[in-house]
């Protein structure tokens, strides 16, 4: 499995992850609750949310293939909801 991860400035961040949580949880088994949230995209993919006063951390899981795919779906969902405000373009980094 690979992991990355990007943080996004937003005063939003809370809304954001509540809003991103709540979307996919008809369709996953999806945690949320004290500033952080847990997306659970199928086997081996996961997105995990940590909110707070300055920004969003965001951090995806999967295989290396699915990657980037993945990141590409969350932030695409993220701009939906933040339509009112520029996120800018997000920095994505390989951990570990």
């Amino acid at each position: 499995m690979a992991t990355s991860t990007t943080r996004v400035a937003t005063a939003q961040a809370q809304r954001y992850l509540t809003q991103l949580c709540k979307h996919w949880a008809h369709k996953f088994a999806v945690t949320h609750g004290d500033g952080r949230g847990e997306i659970p995209f199928g086997e081996e993919r996961f997105c995990r949310l940590a909110a707070d006063a300055e920004g969003l951390d965001i951090t995806v899981e999967a295989d290396a293939d699915a990657l980037p795919r993945l990141q590409e779906v969350v932030i695409d969902h993220l701009k939906r909801f933040a339509f009112r405000e520029d996120l800018g373009a997000p920095v994505w980094s390989l951990a570990g």
